[in-house]
């Protein structure tokens, strides 16, 4: 599947490939990125393979995540978009599109993540519109602002390996 190109007044969202890896393996290394996506810096290659990931689901999925670069430079900011991660958890969350962004530290504060999802929800919302998921830790008062910016309501809380959780779900109807 060709992986859309979006693009809003400051950012495109673009599909992932080689020339991404260094800039996100930079982010995904920083602990700051990992405070809220499972606790531990990635190593290089779990950045790749994330990479990889991403592009794969296009294909196996129909949707997947995009990487937000700053329209006017080209710089990358981070990443947005949806997965199906198979994640085993209660409730299964497997059919619907799981929202999730990380950015670099430069772009915190700025709207940017908010701009980058809103877009990609736009996207999907023609797409594939019914229901998305998305969890939260409940210490990450930013991303749930984004959340809520987003039209997303709290739905239920849970446990993620051994974590307290929010999950939060947007529904826009055909």
């Amino acid at each position: 599947m060709s992986v859309p190109i979006l693009e809003t007044e400051r950012l495109v969202l673009c599909a992932p490939d080689k020339r991404h890896f260094e800039p996100a393996a930079t982010m995904w290394a920083a602990p700051a990125t990992a405070k809220y996506t499972g606790g531990q810096p990635r190593d290089r290659q779990s950045t790749w393979f994330t990479i990889c990931r991403m592009r794969g689901m296009w294909d196996i999925l129909g949707y997947s995540s995009w990487i937000v670069e700053d329209r006017s430079t080209g710089e990358y900011l981070g990443e947005v978009g949806f997965s199906d991660f198979m994640r085993g958890m209660t409730p299964d969350l497997s059919e619907w599109p799981e929202a999730g962004w990380a950015l670099v530290k430069s772009a915190w504060g700025k709207g940017i993540a908010t701009e980058a999802v809103q877009a990609a929800h736009e996207w999907l919302d023609k797409a594939r519109p019914g229901q998305t998921v998305c969890i939260i830790e409940p210490e990450n008062i930013a991303s749930v602002r984004v959340a809520e910016k987003c039209d997303y309501g709290l739905w239920q809380t849970s446990n993620y390996k051994g974590e307290a959780v929010n999950i939060y779900r947007r529904h826009v109807d055909n």
